[in-house]
């Protein structure tokens, strides 16, 4: 049986997020939410999710050690990464007065600075609300998802990913940023597929199907 481990760490939409994977999983699929290393460790597939501040993720992850197994599941086995699950993901953050998170991805998070849009009308910040996501490449998680389908988001700070080969989306709020990221088996992306409606699900029954390779 093909097992999933959504990682618990006291952050993040973890029903939402189980209740998702479970309407588009196989019979044979086994989805659950643990902060057991060990049981994190033995999945065939990894789920990051997180909502909050970047502060209180990494601090948990390190109080429960799941910052290593974080790392060594990102390193070996197919894994996504949503919202501040995302984030983490990145070199350092500049939520909380700097923070430096995971390091698995090089590069930086920063705060939207928004003016106005096209139309001289000043964007709220949280960027909250449904958006459009221009795929960069070709990937397994973008499988019967057309280009620019519009997907829910909520957040103030965005990724800026040193490298350009790792940016798999872009959404313009007015300007381009980095919505999506994807390296080796490591994918990840800044919106909520959960509440995301049919191409939120499309996006999770197609990395439940995914061997991590692009």
């Amino acid at each position: 049986m093909q097992h999933v481990a959504v990682i618990d760490y006291g952050m993040g939409n973890l029903r939402s997020v189980s209740k998702a994977l479970e309407s588009v999983a196989a019979n044979d699929v086994a989805i659950e939410v643990t902060a057991d290393p060990d049981r994190i460790l033995a999945a065939s597939h990894v789920v990051f999710p997180g909502v909050g501040a970047i502060r209180d993720c990494i601090s948990e992850l390190q109080r429960l050690e799941l910052d290593d197994v974080i790392r060594e599941v990102a390193s070996k086995k197919p894994f996504l990464g949503v919202c501040l699950g995302m984030q983490a993901l990145l070199s350092r953050s500049e939520e909380n007065g700097g923070i430096d998170s995971l390091d698995i991805i090089p590069g930086n998070v920063s705060h939207f600075d928004i003016t106005n849009d096209a139309n001289g009308e000043r964007l709220k910040v949280p960027h909250m609300g449904w958006n459009k996501v221009n795929q960069s490449l070709s990937h397994p998680l973008w499988n019967d998802i057309e280009q620019d389908s519009r997907f829910y988001f909520v957040h103030s700070y965005f990724v800026s990913p040193n490298e350009a080969s790792v940016t798999a989306a872009t959404t313009a709020y007015p300007d381009d940023f980095t919505s999506a990221i994807h390296k080796n088996n490591v994918f990840a992306v800044q919106f909520h597929p959960e509440k995301s409606q049919h191409v939120g699900l499309q996006l999770l029954k197609n990395f439940l199907a995914w061997d991590g390779q692009s």
